[in-house]
Protein backbone atom coordinates (compact mmCIF):
# COMPACT_ATOMS: atom_id res chain seq x y z
CA UNK A 1 0.00 0.00 0.00
CA UNK A 2 1.43 3.36 -1.05
CA UNK A 3 0.01 6.71 0.04
CA UNK A 4 1.01 10.34 -0.13
CA UNK A 5 1.01 10.82 3.66
CA UNK A 6 0.78 8.46 6.60
CA UNK A 7 0.25 9.76 10.14
CA UNK A 8 1.50 6.90 12.26
CA UNK A 9 1.54 5.86 15.88
CA UNK A 10 -1.05 8.27 17.25
CA UNK A 11 -4.37 7.77 18.98
CA UNK A 12 -7.25 8.68 16.70
CA UNK A 13 -10.24 10.79 17.71
CA UNK A 14 -12.42 10.19 14.67
CA UNK A 15 -15.18 12.73 15.44
CA UNK A 16 -17.95 10.18 16.03
CA UNK A 17 -17.67 10.45 19.81
CA UNK A 18 -15.80 7.16 20.07
CA UNK A 19 -12.93 7.08 22.59
CA UNK A 20 -9.41 7.51 21.17
CA UNK A 21 -7.93 4.38 19.62
CA UNK A 22 -4.50 3.49 18.27
CA UNK A 23 -4.49 3.75 14.47
CA UNK A 24 -2.67 5.16 11.49
CA UNK A 25 -4.24 7.66 9.08
CA UNK A 26 -3.35 7.38 5.40
CA UNK A 27 -3.93 10.18 2.90
CA UNK A 28 -4.00 10.11 -0.88
CA UNK A 29 -4.40 13.42 -2.65
CA UNK A 30 -6.82 15.57 -0.71
CA UNK A 31 -8.74 12.63 0.81
CA UNK A 32 -8.36 10.27 3.71
CA UNK A 33 -7.61 6.88 2.18
CA UNK A 34 -7.64 4.65 5.26
CA UNK A 35 -7.78 4.69 9.05
CA UNK A 36 -6.50 1.63 10.90
CA UNK A 37 -3.43 -0.48 11.56
CA UNK A 38 -1.46 0.03 8.35
CA UNK A 39 1.68 -2.04 8.91
CA UNK A 40 3.82 -2.06 5.81
CA UNK A 41 2.23 1.02 4.30
CA UNK A 42 4.59 3.27 2.38
CA UNK A 43 4.22 7.01 1.89
CA UNK A 44 6.10 9.94 0.44
CA UNK A 45 5.73 11.66 3.82
CA UNK A 46 5.36 10.08 7.27
CA UNK A 47 4.33 12.06 10.36
CA UNK A 48 5.18 10.37 13.65
CA UNK A 49 2.22 11.02 15.97
CA UNK A 50 3.49 8.88 18.83
CA UNK A 51 2.19 10.19 22.16
CA UNK A 52 -0.22 12.55 20.40
CA UNK A 53 -3.87 12.63 19.41
CA UNK A 54 -5.00 12.78 15.78
CA UNK A 55 -8.32 14.50 15.06
CA UNK A 56 -10.30 16.05 12.22
CA UNK A 57 -9.54 19.74 11.76
CA UNK A 58 -11.63 22.05 13.90
CA UNK A 59 -14.34 24.32 12.50
CA UNK A 60 -14.49 27.81 14.00
CA UNK A 61 -18.22 28.53 13.80
CA UNK A 62 -17.80 32.26 14.38
CA UNK A 63 -14.66 33.98 13.09
CA UNK A 64 -14.11 37.52 11.82
CA UNK A 65 -11.33 36.66 9.41
CA UNK A 66 -13.17 38.04 6.37
CA UNK A 67 -10.22 40.27 5.42
CA UNK A 68 -7.67 39.16 8.01
CA UNK A 69 -7.50 35.55 6.79
CA UNK A 70 -5.15 36.61 4.00
CA UNK A 71 -2.55 37.50 6.67
CA UNK A 72 -0.15 34.56 7.24
CA UNK A 73 0.03 35.56 10.91
CA UNK A 74 -3.71 35.03 11.24
CA UNK A 75 -3.50 31.67 9.48
CA UNK A 76 -0.73 30.66 11.88
CA UNK A 77 -2.80 31.72 14.89
CA UNK A 78 -5.70 29.54 13.73
CA UNK A 79 -3.63 26.52 12.80
CA UNK A 80 -1.74 26.58 16.08
CA UNK A 81 -5.15 25.94 17.68
CA UNK A 82 -6.07 23.16 15.24
CA UNK A 83 -8.59 25.30 13.35
CA UNK A 84 -8.69 24.33 9.67
CA UNK A 85 -11.99 26.01 8.69
CA UNK A 86 -13.33 29.48 9.50
CA UNK A 87 -17.02 30.32 9.03
CA UNK A 88 -17.08 33.96 7.89
CA UNK A 89 -19.83 36.46 7.05
CA UNK A 90 -20.86 36.75 10.69
CA UNK A 91 -23.13 39.21 12.53
CA UNK A 92 -24.93 40.21 9.36
CA UNK A 93 -22.06 42.34 8.02
CA UNK A 94 -19.42 41.42 5.47
CA UNK A 95 -18.33 42.24 1.95
CA UNK A 96 -20.73 40.41 -0.37
CA UNK A 97 -23.11 40.61 -2.05
CA UNK A 98 -23.06 44.33 -2.62
CA UNK A 99 -22.50 47.33 -4.82
CA UNK A 100 -19.41 49.49 -4.49
CA UNK A 101 -21.32 51.74 -2.08
CA UNK A 102 -22.43 48.79 0.05
CA UNK A 103 -18.96 47.27 0.24
CA UNK A 104 -17.59 50.68 1.23
CA UNK A 105 -20.21 50.98 3.98
CA UNK A 106 -19.62 47.55 5.48
CA UNK A 107 -15.86 48.00 5.27
CA UNK A 108 -16.10 51.32 7.12
CA UNK A 109 -18.77 50.44 9.68
CA UNK A 110 -17.23 47.07 10.64
CA UNK A 111 -13.59 48.01 10.11
CA UNK A 112 -12.69 47.29 13.75
CA UNK A 113 -14.15 43.78 13.37
CA UNK A 114 -13.56 42.52 9.82
CA UNK A 115 -10.88 44.95 8.67
CA UNK A 116 -10.82 46.51 5.19
CA UNK A 117 -11.04 44.52 1.98
CA UNK A 118 -11.07 45.27 -1.73
CA UNK A 119 -13.48 47.59 -3.43
CA UNK A 120 -16.89 46.52 -4.66
CA UNK A 121 -19.06 45.60 -6.35
CA UNK A 122 -18.63 42.05 -5.11
CA UNK A 123 -20.66 38.86 -5.46
CA UNK A 124 -20.53 35.85 -3.15
CA UNK A 125 -18.96 33.81 -5.95
CA UNK A 126 -16.22 36.41 -6.44
CA UNK A 127 -15.50 36.58 -2.71
CA UNK A 128 -15.29 32.80 -2.39
CA UNK A 129 -13.08 32.55 -5.46
CA UNK A 130 -10.75 35.07 -3.81
CA UNK A 131 -10.34 32.81 -0.78
CA UNK A 132 -10.01 29.54 -2.69
CA UNK A 133 -6.44 28.14 -2.60
CA UNK A 134 -5.14 31.56 -1.55
CA UNK A 135 -4.77 30.81 2.16
CA UNK A 136 -3.74 27.90 4.39
CA UNK A 137 -7.17 27.37 5.99
CA UNK A 138 -10.59 26.64 4.56
CA UNK A 139 -13.30 29.28 4.54
CA UNK A 140 -17.09 29.04 4.52
CA UNK A 141 -19.35 32.06 4.13
CA UNK A 142 -22.70 33.14 5.55
CA UNK A 143 -24.88 35.60 3.66
CA UNK A 144 -24.85 38.77 5.79
CA UNK A 145 -28.36 40.18 6.17
CA UNK A 146 -27.22 43.70 7.10
CA UNK A 147 -25.12 43.92 3.95
CA UNK A 148 -28.03 42.71 1.83
CA UNK A 149 -30.45 45.13 3.51
CA UNK A 150 -28.09 48.06 3.00
CA UNK A 151 -27.64 47.12 -0.65
CA UNK A 152 -31.41 47.33 -1.20
CA UNK A 153 -32.56 49.92 1.37
CA UNK A 154 -29.44 51.86 2.33
CA UNK A 155 -29.36 53.03 5.96
CA UNK A 156 -33.18 53.29 6.15
CA UNK A 157 -34.77 52.42 9.47
CA UNK A 158 -38.30 51.72 8.19
CA UNK A 159 -39.80 48.26 7.69
CA UNK A 160 -39.06 46.50 4.43
CA UNK A 161 -41.81 46.82 1.85
CA UNK A 162 -42.80 43.89 -0.37
CA UNK A 163 -40.62 45.17 -3.21
CA UNK A 164 -37.67 45.47 -0.82
CA UNK A 165 -38.20 41.92 0.40
CA UNK A 166 -38.34 40.58 -3.15
CA UNK A 167 -35.03 42.23 -3.99
CA UNK A 168 -33.42 40.96 -0.79
CA UNK A 169 -34.76 37.47 -1.47
CA UNK A 170 -33.12 37.56 -4.90
CA UNK A 171 -29.78 38.30 -3.20
CA UNK A 172 -30.31 35.41 -0.79
CA UNK A 173 -31.24 32.95 -3.52
CA UNK A 174 -28.30 33.94 -5.70
CA UNK A 175 -25.87 33.87 -2.78
CA UNK A 176 -26.99 30.38 -1.80
CA UNK A 177 -26.63 29.22 -5.40
CA UNK A 178 -23.08 30.62 -5.41
CA UNK A 179 -22.08 28.69 -2.29
CA UNK A 180 -23.11 30.47 0.91
CA UNK A 181 -23.70 28.14 3.88
CA UNK A 182 -26.49 30.07 5.61
CA UNK A 183 -27.77 33.54 6.49
CA UNK A 184 -26.43 35.66 9.36
CA UNK A 185 -27.85 38.63 11.25
CA UNK A 186 -26.44 41.19 13.66
CA UNK A 187 -29.47 42.60 15.45
CA UNK A 188 -27.50 45.00 17.64
CA UNK A 189 -25.72 46.43 14.59
CA UNK A 190 -26.90 48.66 11.76
CA UNK A 191 -28.89 48.28 9.60
CA UNK A 192 -29.78 44.80 10.90
CA UNK A 193 -31.25 46.34 14.05
CA UNK A 194 -34.13 47.71 11.97
CA UNK A 195 -35.34 44.33 10.69
CA UNK A 196 -38.48 42.68 12.03
CA UNK A 197 -38.92 38.99 12.73
CA UNK A 198 -41.28 38.83 9.76
CA UNK A 199 -38.62 40.25 7.42
CA UNK A 200 -36.00 37.80 8.67
CA UNK A 201 -38.35 34.83 8.46
CA UNK A 202 -39.13 35.70 4.85
CA UNK A 203 -35.42 35.78 3.98
CA UNK A 204 -34.88 32.43 5.73
CA UNK A 205 -37.35 30.56 3.55
CA UNK A 206 -34.83 29.65 0.79
CA UNK A 207 -32.28 28.20 3.23
CA UNK A 208 -33.37 24.60 2.71
CA UNK A 209 -31.81 23.16 5.86
CA UNK A 210 -28.88 25.54 6.07
CA UNK A 211 -28.90 27.64 9.26
CA UNK A 212 -30.14 31.08 10.16
CA UNK A 213 -27.21 32.33 12.29
CA UNK A 214 -27.94 35.23 14.60
CA UNK A 215 -26.27 37.75 16.84
CA UNK A 216 -29.46 38.26 18.85
CA UNK A 217 -31.01 41.54 19.95
CA UNK A 218 -30.25 40.87 23.61
CA UNK A 219 -27.94 38.61 25.60
CA UNK A 220 -27.03 38.09 29.23
CA UNK A 221 -29.90 38.44 31.66
CA UNK A 222 -32.09 39.76 28.81
CA UNK A 223 -31.47 36.79 26.52
CA UNK A 224 -35.12 35.78 26.77
CA UNK A 225 -36.01 38.65 24.43
CA UNK A 226 -33.46 37.56 21.86
CA UNK A 227 -34.33 33.88 22.10
CA UNK A 228 -38.07 34.55 21.75
CA UNK A 229 -37.36 36.23 18.42
CA UNK A 230 -35.16 33.34 17.32
CA UNK A 231 -38.00 30.92 18.05
CA UNK A 232 -40.51 33.14 16.23
CA UNK A 233 -38.33 33.28 13.12
CA UNK A 234 -37.80 29.51 13.20
CA UNK A 235 -41.52 28.85 13.57
CA UNK A 236 -42.47 31.27 10.79
CA UNK A 237 -39.85 30.03 8.33
CA UNK A 238 -39.12 26.42 9.31
CA UNK A 239 -35.40 27.25 9.28
CA UNK A 240 -32.73 25.65 11.39
CA UNK A 241 -31.23 28.26 13.73
CA UNK A 242 -27.83 28.83 15.25
CA UNK A 243 -27.24 31.45 17.97
CA UNK A 244 -23.89 33.19 17.86
CA UNK A 245 -21.68 33.61 20.96
CA UNK A 246 -24.40 32.73 23.47
CA UNK A 247 -23.30 34.30 26.76
CA UNK A 248 -24.79 35.16 30.10
CA UNK A 249 -26.00 33.37 33.24
CA UNK A 250 -26.46 29.66 32.62
CA UNK A 251 -29.61 29.66 34.78
CA UNK A 252 -31.14 32.04 32.23
CA UNK A 253 -29.68 30.65 29.00
CA UNK A 254 -29.99 26.90 29.30
CA UNK A 255 -33.74 26.81 30.06
CA UNK A 256 -34.28 29.03 27.00
CA UNK A 257 -32.28 26.63 24.82
CA UNK A 258 -34.10 23.59 26.18
CA UNK A 259 -37.49 25.26 25.78
CA UNK A 260 -36.76 25.97 22.10
CA UNK A 261 -35.57 22.41 21.55
CA UNK A 262 -38.71 21.16 23.29
CA UNK A 263 -40.79 23.02 20.70
CA UNK A 264 -39.06 21.10 17.93
CA UNK A 265 -36.76 23.97 16.90
CA UNK A 266 -33.56 22.74 15.22
CA UNK A 267 -31.25 24.89 17.35
CA UNK A 268 -27.52 24.99 17.97
CA UNK A 269 -25.27 27.72 19.37
CA UNK A 270 -21.62 28.59 19.73
CA UNK A 271 -19.67 30.07 22.63
CA UNK A 272 -16.11 31.06 23.37
CA UNK A 273 -14.45 30.24 26.73
CA UNK A 274 -13.97 33.79 28.04
CA UNK A 275 -16.09 36.25 29.99
CA UNK A 276 -15.13 39.46 28.21
CA UNK A 277 -16.50 40.41 24.82
CA UNK A 278 -15.25 42.57 21.96
CA UNK A 279 -17.01 44.75 19.42
CA UNK A 280 -17.10 48.21 17.85
CA UNK A 281 -17.19 51.02 20.39
CA UNK A 282 -20.11 52.63 18.54
CA UNK A 283 -22.40 49.72 19.41
CA UNK A 284 -21.77 50.23 23.13
CA UNK A 285 -21.39 53.99 23.35
CA UNK A 286 -23.84 55.59 20.92
CA UNK A 287 -27.36 56.47 22.07
CA UNK A 288 -30.20 54.97 19.99
CA UNK A 289 -31.06 58.22 18.23
CA UNK A 290 -27.63 58.51 16.60
CA UNK A 291 -27.73 56.95 13.09
CA UNK A 292 -24.49 55.03 13.20
CA UNK A 293 -25.08 53.76 9.66
CA UNK A 294 -24.72 57.35 8.40
CA UNK A 295 -21.21 58.27 9.46
CA UNK A 296 -21.14 61.99 8.67
CA UNK A 297 -24.53 62.65 10.26
CA UNK A 298 -23.59 60.57 13.30
CA UNK A 299 -20.31 62.45 13.77
CA UNK A 300 -22.13 65.79 13.63
CA UNK A 301 -24.47 64.65 16.39
CA UNK A 302 -21.64 63.25 18.53
CA UNK A 303 -19.77 66.56 18.32
CA UNK A 304 -22.85 68.64 19.07
CA UNK A 305 -24.07 69.93 22.42
CA UNK A 306 -27.31 67.96 22.10
CA UNK A 307 -25.52 64.84 23.38
CA UNK A 308 -23.60 66.52 26.23
CA UNK A 309 -25.81 64.87 28.82
CA UNK A 310 -25.35 61.40 27.31
CA UNK A 311 -21.67 60.71 27.97
CA UNK A 312 -21.80 60.93 31.80
CA UNK A 313 -24.61 58.32 31.74
CA UNK A 314 -22.01 55.72 30.70
CA UNK A 315 -19.87 56.31 33.79
CA UNK A 316 -20.34 52.71 34.98
CA UNK A 317 -19.41 51.35 31.53
CA UNK A 318 -16.09 53.15 30.92
CA UNK A 319 -14.08 51.19 33.53
CA UNK A 320 -15.10 47.95 31.77
CA UNK A 321 -13.79 49.03 28.34
CA UNK A 322 -10.27 48.43 27.01
CA UNK A 323 -9.43 50.06 23.69
CA UNK A 324 -8.42 47.43 21.13
CA UNK A 325 -8.29 49.44 17.90
CA UNK A 326 -7.91 53.20 17.54
CA UNK A 327 -6.47 54.35 14.20
CA UNK A 328 -4.77 57.71 14.69
CA UNK A 329 -4.78 57.26 18.46
CA UNK A 330 -2.70 54.10 18.61
CA UNK A 331 -1.12 55.18 21.90
CA UNK A 332 -4.48 54.39 23.55
CA UNK A 333 -4.66 50.78 22.35
CA UNK A 334 -4.40 48.43 25.29
CA UNK A 335 -5.48 51.07 27.82
CA UNK A 336 -8.81 51.15 29.56
CA UNK A 337 -11.06 54.05 28.63
CA UNK A 338 -10.45 55.51 32.09
CA UNK A 339 -6.66 55.21 31.85
CA UNK A 340 -6.60 56.69 28.33
CA UNK A 341 -8.75 59.60 29.50
CA UNK A 342 -6.40 60.25 32.40
CA UNK A 343 -3.42 60.28 30.05
CA UNK A 344 -5.26 62.70 27.76
CA UNK A 345 -6.24 64.90 30.70
CA UNK A 346 -10.00 64.69 30.14
CA UNK A 347 -13.01 62.89 31.61
CA UNK A 348 -13.73 59.38 30.28
CA UNK A 349 -16.92 60.54 28.58
CA UNK A 350 -15.07 63.26 26.72
CA UNK A 351 -12.33 60.85 25.65
CA UNK A 352 -14.92 58.34 24.44
CA UNK A 353 -16.52 61.09 22.34
CA UNK A 354 -13.11 62.10 20.99
CA UNK A 355 -12.27 58.48 20.16
CA UNK A 356 -15.44 58.04 18.14
CA UNK A 357 -14.93 61.30 16.27
CA UNK A 358 -11.22 60.98 15.50
CA UNK A 359 -11.50 57.37 14.33
CA UNK A 360 -14.71 58.13 12.40
CA UNK A 361 -16.52 55.43 14.43
CA UNK A 362 -13.84 52.85 13.62
CA UNK A 363 -12.69 52.33 17.22
CA UNK A 364 -12.93 48.86 18.72
CA UNK A 365 -12.92 47.70 22.32
CA UNK A 366 -12.77 44.70 24.64
CA UNK A 367 -15.59 44.82 27.19
CA UNK A 368 -15.69 43.14 30.58
CA UNK A 369 -19.08 41.69 31.47
CA UNK A 370 -20.85 42.57 34.71
CA UNK A 371 -20.83 38.89 35.75
CA UNK A 372 -17.05 38.52 35.50
CA UNK A 373 -15.94 36.27 38.35
CA UNK A 374 -16.57 32.73 39.66
CA UNK A 375 -20.29 32.77 38.83
CA UNK A 376 -19.56 33.80 35.26
CA UNK A 377 -16.89 31.11 34.89
CA UNK A 378 -19.30 28.47 36.11
CA UNK A 379 -21.89 29.67 33.59
CA UNK A 380 -19.37 29.37 30.76
CA UNK A 381 -18.63 25.79 31.81
CA UNK A 382 -22.27 24.80 32.05
CA UNK A 383 -23.19 26.36 28.71
CA UNK A 384 -20.36 24.72 26.76
CA UNK A 385 -21.31 21.30 28.16
CA UNK A 386 -24.76 21.49 26.53
CA UNK A 387 -25.06 19.01 23.62
CA UNK A 388 -26.25 21.75 21.23
CA UNK A 389 -23.00 23.69 21.72
CA UNK A 390 -20.37 24.17 19.03
CA UNK A 391 -17.06 25.97 19.32
CA UNK A 392 -16.59 29.48 18.04
CA UNK A 393 -13.89 32.01 18.83
CA UNK A 394 -15.66 35.21 17.70
CA UNK A 395 -12.06 36.01 16.86
CA UNK A 396 -11.24 39.59 15.84
CA UNK A 397 -7.73 40.14 14.50
CA UNK A 398 -7.88 43.92 13.95
CA UNK A 399 -5.95 46.34 16.15
CA UNK A 400 -2.82 46.16 18.24
CA UNK A 401 -4.63 44.87 21.30
CA UNK A 402 -7.46 42.51 20.28
CA UNK A 403 -9.33 40.09 22.49
CA UNK A 404 -7.18 36.97 23.18
CA UNK A 405 -9.96 34.67 21.98
CA UNK A 406 -8.74 34.97 18.37
CA UNK A 407 -5.39 33.47 19.37
CA UNK A 408 -6.44 31.08 22.10
CA UNK A 409 -10.11 30.00 22.19
CA UNK A 410 -9.79 26.53 20.70
CA UNK A 411 -6.57 25.75 22.55
CA UNK A 412 -8.30 26.91 25.73
CA UNK A 413 -11.20 24.55 25.07
CA UNK A 414 -8.69 21.70 24.94
CA UNK A 415 -6.16 22.64 27.59
CA UNK A 416 -8.42 24.15 30.23
CA UNK A 417 -11.86 22.66 29.66
CA UNK A 418 -10.77 19.12 28.75
CA UNK A 419 -7.44 18.43 30.44
CA UNK A 420 -7.70 20.68 33.50
CA UNK A 421 -11.42 20.94 34.30
CA UNK A 422 -12.86 17.82 32.67
CA UNK A 423 -15.86 19.64 31.19
CA UNK A 424 -15.50 17.41 28.11
CA UNK A 425 -13.66 14.20 27.35
CA UNK A 426 -11.28 14.37 24.41
CA UNK A 427 -13.81 12.59 22.22
CA UNK A 428 -16.57 14.99 23.25
CA UNK A 429 -14.34 17.95 22.46
CA UNK A 430 -13.86 16.78 18.88
CA UNK A 431 -17.63 16.40 18.43
CA UNK A 432 -18.17 19.97 19.69
CA UNK A 433 -15.28 21.44 17.69
CA UNK A 434 -15.29 19.43 14.44
CA UNK A 435 -18.05 17.00 13.52
CA UNK A 436 -21.03 18.85 15.01
CA UNK A 437 -20.20 22.24 13.39
CA UNK A 438 -19.32 20.63 10.05
CA UNK A 439 -22.76 19.04 9.99
CA UNK A 440 -24.46 22.29 11.05
CA UNK A 441 -23.03 24.24 8.09
CA UNK A 442 -23.51 21.56 5.47
CA UNK A 443 -19.82 20.65 5.17
CA UNK A 444 -20.66 17.03 4.55
CA UNK A 445 -17.13 15.76 3.87
CA UNK A 446 -15.44 17.47 6.85
CA UNK A 447 -15.42 16.88 10.58
CA UNK A 448 -14.69 13.13 10.64
CA UNK A 449 -11.58 11.00 10.12
CA UNK A 450 -13.12 8.51 7.73
CA UNK A 451 -12.07 7.09 4.38
CA UNK A 452 -13.29 9.33 1.57
CA UNK A 453 -13.53 12.46 3.73
CA UNK A 454 -11.43 15.56 3.10
CA UNK A 455 -8.02 15.25 4.71
CA UNK A 456 -8.18 18.11 7.20
CA UNK A 457 -6.22 16.66 10.11
CA UNK A 458 -4.75 18.05 13.31
CA UNK A 459 -2.12 16.32 15.46
CA UNK A 460 -1.81 17.64 19.01
CA UNK A 461 -0.18 16.83 22.32
CA UNK A 462 -2.82 16.30 25.04
CA UNK A 463 -0.26 17.06 27.74
CA UNK A 464 0.84 20.48 26.49
CA UNK A 465 -2.00 21.83 24.33
CA UNK A 466 -3.31 25.12 25.67
CA UNK A 467 -3.71 28.85 25.18
CA UNK A 468 -1.01 31.43 25.93
CA UNK A 469 -2.83 34.60 24.85
CA UNK A 470 -4.00 36.84 27.69
CA UNK A 471 -5.82 40.16 27.95
CA UNK A 472 -2.45 41.83 28.53
CA UNK A 473 -0.64 39.85 25.80
CA UNK A 474 -3.44 38.90 23.39
CA UNK A 475 -1.38 37.85 20.36
CA UNK A 476 0.61 35.02 21.94
CA UNK A 477 0.30 31.83 19.91
CA UNK A 478 -1.17 28.66 21.40
CA UNK A 479 0.96 25.64 22.16
CA UNK A 480 0.66 21.90 21.67
CA UNK A 481 -0.53 21.79 18.04
CA UNK A 482 2.48 21.33 15.80
CA UNK A 483 1.28 19.41 12.72
CA UNK A 484 -1.81 20.22 10.65
CA UNK A 485 -2.92 19.15 7.18
CA UNK A 486 -5.55 20.88 5.04
CA UNK A 487 -6.88 19.03 2.00
CA UNK A 488 -4.06 16.53 2.42
CA UNK A 489 -1.24 19.06 2.40
CA UNK A 490 0.87 19.88 5.39
CA UNK A 491 0.27 23.53 6.28
CA UNK A 492 1.82 23.44 9.76
CA UNK A 493 4.98 21.46 10.50
CA UNK A 494 6.84 21.63 13.80
CA UNK A 495 4.59 24.57 14.70
CA UNK A 496 5.54 26.69 11.67
CA UNK A 497 3.73 27.51 8.44
CA UNK A 498 4.98 25.51 5.47
CA UNK A 499 3.90 28.13 2.93
CA UNK A 500 1.31 25.84 1.33
CA UNK A 501 -2.09 27.44 0.64
CA UNK A 502 -4.48 24.56 -0.07
CA UNK A 503 -7.41 26.12 1.83
CA UNK A 504 -10.66 25.73 -0.04
CA UNK A 505 -13.67 28.01 -0.17
CA UNK A 506 -16.16 25.44 1.07
CA UNK A 507 -19.67 25.19 -0.31
CA UNK A 508 -22.42 23.11 1.32
CA UNK A 509 -22.87 19.61 -0.10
Amino acid sequence: MTFDVVISGGRVLDGTGAPPYKADVAISGDRIAAVGRLEGARAASVIDAGGRLVAPGFVDCHAHGDAAVFDPGVQLAALRQGVTTMVLGQDGLSFAPGSAETVAYTSRYFAAVNGPLLEGPLTVAELLDGYDRSVAVNTAYLLPHGTIRYDIMGPASHHAARDDLDLMLAHVERGLAEGACGLSTGLEYLPGRYATAAELAELCRPLGGLPYVTHMREYGSGAGVGMAEVVEIAELSGAAVHVSHLHGPADVLLPLVDEALGKGIDLTFDTYPYLRGSTILAMIALPPQVPGAETDRALEMIASAELDAWWPELAQTYPRLTISHAPGLEWAEGLTMVAAAERAGVEPGEFCRRLLIETRLEAGCVAARPDEGPAGEESVRRVLRHPSHTGGSDGIFVGAHPHPRAFGAFARFLGRHVRELGDWTWEQAVVHLASHPARRFGLADRGLLRAGFAADVVVFDPVTVGDRATYDMPRRLARGVDDVLVSGRRVLAAGALTGATPGRALRPR
